[in-house]
């Protein structure tokens, strides 16, 4: 069923058929070439079927169909040289990251499809009314159907487990005389329901099984949603094979994944999930029941940095012709939409000193260490869980990795490194055990199209947050991490509702970052005057609210409800002295006193910069006198858009060069510039739009760069 649809309006199509059999494994072996753009390789899927499936079998109406009523037409692939990786047969002493080349691909020339918004999101999948959900149909083979885009298929084939030494300790037989389909099968069920405390003998076997050879190529075909995998003579899910391998390669303008360049000229690839999640990077099931473990090979040249989304804070293998090999790992069942990968020339930040504590923490647990003595019982499916882990319970800090390019060193090391740690802190103090062993935190390139997304062990982080005071980078790094438990270990049900997580993250970022400077009450007392004034301090606010119910009577006497804060106050009052500024005539009276401006907080100069934008005239001197004032360019993200929305509306051409660095440097926030731009109507602001997103179009995100060329042209 190739089903045509409106990016803007129409939901991501869910085509795999979960009610009747599902992967709970993934085993992918991939090369990345820079120079044709390609990843291609291996993918291995280990699957679970069950009486509930075949109990729903000869029910489900026959969906994968064209527009003409005819039956989906299915292939045998002819025979073609594949670049990548050569089956073989496993053995003991062969590693899982360092049985194959480099491989090159050819460079894709099909044309580029169109794309979807992209929301800013931890990980995004919609529901949808498009669905194939296809089981057996009489006498017809069951048909395999799983979510794939811009992808170019080579070949699938059954894998033959049995061939793996050892493997034999699956079955009923002390030895494997007669290898037949339903063997195979059920070596793979005793394989994925092994039970979490064997967690690291299922992952090597799971490695073994997928370099065993094939034994027999699968019918295939494939649409724009989908990839259709039949076995002639397999008409239940039971039948199917329960191991899969499928020879693949993605396409340089594939969805999925995004090729640019760093900050410092140098090419890298990462995934950008939200437009089709991660069907334009391997073969899968994305409905949300869909819940599986993974594991990773990925190779690339040797200069690059591989960060992925494992439990593993994995190191290079060194291999043959300059390439390095980096193998990640994962035992928390996740959907496929939140697996992640980056390959650049990262500079991994490192801390100039390391306080003790730190220190302590990060070896207080590894993964590989971790000894999974169930204290407690949770309603999910059986894994290692961290929950259950009573060394997890105390581990405030979980140990960290930062990655960014050469060029924002100094910029990660005076703002980013040193909140990481007190972040991660803040976010044990207040929900307790960290739902994942450790954490990657990656500054992504410019086009990277929001300022921030979650994904198991790995978060990405635009560049827009470097800049400026603390409190923006510390706020945004507060919010992904509060995905780790809503959104990631937790989700909705029904994906289309995300404002769950999203809410949840954007109330816990405030308290996170509460939490994570050095005394927040005492700040407060400090920048609230007035609340002195109650006769309040840190001890009687501890006794008022820990030991007392109900709202303490200071603030029900004395703090009428709705009253504006202080700080709101304050910003009121300088709001008030600019409109007087705006107002003077160019030669004041000698005798006319100057204003004296306040120093305010970000969030502040936001408030007063929101304000200011609602007068209908502001004069250059005024501008100027602000810029200056509060040192406007140099201010975070947040302060600077408003700022730029202030020289768009009242046309303060000397302060345009600052707009053209927002709009290619801060392209995450960026995209509503350019439309404000093009509506003043005026001939050299729309110039400025045009000149910025010519500079910019070809690195910019798919989504950001359609959004912004619909307002130009």
């Amino acid at each position: 069923m190739d089903i045509k649809l409106d990016p803007s309006r129409d939901d991501l199509p869910l085509m795999a058929n979960t009610s009747h059999i599902l992967v709970k494994h993934y085993v992918l072996d991939l090369d990345v070439d820079f120079e044709s753009q390609i990843i291609e390789g291996t993918i291995v899927l280990f699957f679970e079927s069950g009486n509930r499936f075949e109990k729903q079998s000869g029910s489900t109406e026959e969906t994968c169909r064209s527009d003409s009523n005819e039956a989906c037409r299915f292939r045998m692939p002819e025979p073609c040289h594949s670049p990548v990786t050569d089956t073989r047969t496993f053995s003991s002493k062969t590693g899982y990251d360092d049985f194959a080349n480099c491989g090159k691909g050819e460079k894709d020339t099909s044309s580029k499809d169109g794309n979807h918004d992209n929301p800013e999101q931890a990980s995004g999948i919609s529901s949808s009314k498009y669905c194939c959900d296809t089981g057996n149909h009489g006498s017809e083979d069951f048909l395999l159907v799983l979510d794939c885009c811009d992808l170019s298929v080579l070949k699938v084939e059954e894998v033959d487990v049995a061939a793996v030494p050892g493997i034999e300790k699956f079955t009923r037989s002390p030895r494997l005389t007669v290898v037949s389909e339903e063997l195979r099968n059920q070596i793979v069920h005793e394989l994925v329901t092994l039970p979490a405390a064997r967690w690291r003998e299922q992952l090597d076997y799971y490695a073994g099984c997928s370099q065993a050879p094939g034994c027999g190529e699968l019918l295939f075909d494939t649409d724009t949603w989908s990839l259709q995998i039949r076995k002639t003579g397999a008409q239940t899910a039971t039948d199917f094979p329960h191991a899969i391998r499928i020879w693949y390669s993605t396409k340089p303008q594939g969805r999925s994944v995004t090729w640019t360049s760093d900050q410092s000229g140098r090419p890298c690839v990462y995934t950008m999930g939200s437009p089709i999640n991660n069907r334009a990077l391997f073969p899968c099931q994305e409905p949300p029941v869909a819940m599986s473990t993974w594991q990773a090979t990925v190779r690339a040249a040797a200069s690059f940095v591989v960060l992925m989304s494992g439990e593993n804070s994995a190191k290079p293998t060194q291999l043959r012709e300059g390439c390095a090999s980096w193998h990640y790992y994962v035992t928390m069942p996740m959907p496929a939409s939140t697996f992640t990968v980056a390959v650049g020339s990262w500079t991994e930040m490192k801390p100039e000193t390391c306080l003790s504590e730190d220190l302590a923490a990060e070896r207080s647990l590894s993964p590989s260490e971790a000894d999974f003595r169930y204290v407690g019982i949770c309603g999910h499916t059986e894994y290692p869980c961290r929950f259950q882990n009573p060394s997890a319970t105390t581990q405030e800090i979980i140990p960290h990795r930062v990655f960014a390019p050469v060029c924002l060193r100094d910029a990660c090391q005076e703002t980013l490194l040193q909140l990481v740690p007190p972040c991660l802190s803040a976010a044990h103090s207040v929900l307790g055990t960290h739902p994942f062993s450790r954490l990657d935190i990656l500054i992504v390139p410019a086009n990277f199209p929001s300022l921030g997304m979650a994904s198991p062990h790995i978060i990405f982080l635009s560049q827009s947050v470097l800049t400026g005071a603390s409190h923006l980078c510390g706020t945004r790094l507060c919010h992904e991490i509060a995905h780790a438990w809503f959104g990631l270990a937790i989700g909705a049900r029904d994906w289309t509702e995300e404002w769950l997580s999203e809410g949840f993250a954007t109330h816990l970022e405030d308290v996170f970052w509460a939490e994570a400077q050095q005394d927040f009450l005492q700040m407060l007392l400090e920048n609230i005057p007035e609340e002195k004034r109650l006769e309040l301090s840190v001890e009687n606010i501890f006794r008022d609210w820990l030991e007392s119910s109900g709202i303490p009577q200071p603030l029900q006497s004395e703090r009428p409800a709705g009253a504006e804060c202080g700080l709101a106050r304050q910003v009121s009052a300088e709001v008030e002295k600019w409109i007087r500024v705006n107002r003077r005539p160019r030669k004041r009276k000698r005798r006319e006193a100057e204003e004296v401006f306040e120093k305010l907080l970000p969030d502040q100069l936001v408030l007063l910069l929101e304000h200011l934008l609602e007068q209908k005239t502001l004069n250059p001197r005024t501008l100027q006198s602000l810029e200056r004032t509060y040192h406007l360019p140099q201010q975070d993200a947040e302060v600077r858009h408003r700022w730029c929305e202030l020289i768009v509306k009242h046309k303060y051409t000397k302060a345009y060069k600052d707009v053209e660095r927002f709009l290619q440097e801060d392209q995450a926030m960026g995209v509503y510039l350019y439309g404000e731009l093009m509506l003043s109507e005026d001939a050299r602001q729309q110039q400025v739009a045009r000149r910025c997103f010519e500079l910019t179009k070809e690195r910019m995100d798919r989504s950001s760069a359609e959004v912004v060329a619909e307002m130009l042209f």
